[in-house]
């Protein structure tokens, strides 16, 4: 079994995919538009809008989508969390995802990390990077 992230925008979906990528040396693996789909019968208003994404990042996924107006709440209640093993890594990471964000926690060395620090990214989504300490 695995536990994946699922995002969901209010329109800005594409655009914080592409960032991701960008941001996460990532790959977009697959991309799919109401419109593409059998729900453009359900919800014509969201023809451009995306039904579903997938993000390879590492060995592991995040998937997300543009919510229909009734199901969207803004993000609240979870971070994403990143860990790497190269502090540089961290520093990069954090400086790209900020970017039009806001820093919530400086990038800073702490009792159990060499590297950590968190933001809110520019479409609202919670990250930490962490680079931890050998136990």
């Amino acid at each position: 079994m695995r536990a994946n992230v699922y995002l969901h925008f209010n329109g800005k979906c594409a655009a914080a995919f592409k960032f991701y990528e960008q941001c996460l040396n990532a790959k977009v693996a697959m991309t799919m538009t109401y419109g593409d789909s059998p729900a453009a019968a359900v919800h014509p208003e969201l023809r451009d809008a995306v039904m579903h994404t997938r993000l390879v990042v590492g060995d592991t996924l995040i998937m997300g989508c543009d919510a229909p107006a009734d199901r969207y709440s803004k993000p609240q209640g979870f971070t994403v969390a990143l860990n790497t093993e190269d502090p540089a890594e961290v520093d990069r990471v954090f400086n790209a995802l900020v970017v039009g964000g806001t820093v919530t926690m400086p990038l800073q060395e702490t009792f159990w990390a060499k590297r950590f620090g968190m933001l809110v990214d520019q479409f609202g989504i919670a990250w930490m990077v962490n680079c931890e300490k050998a136990p």
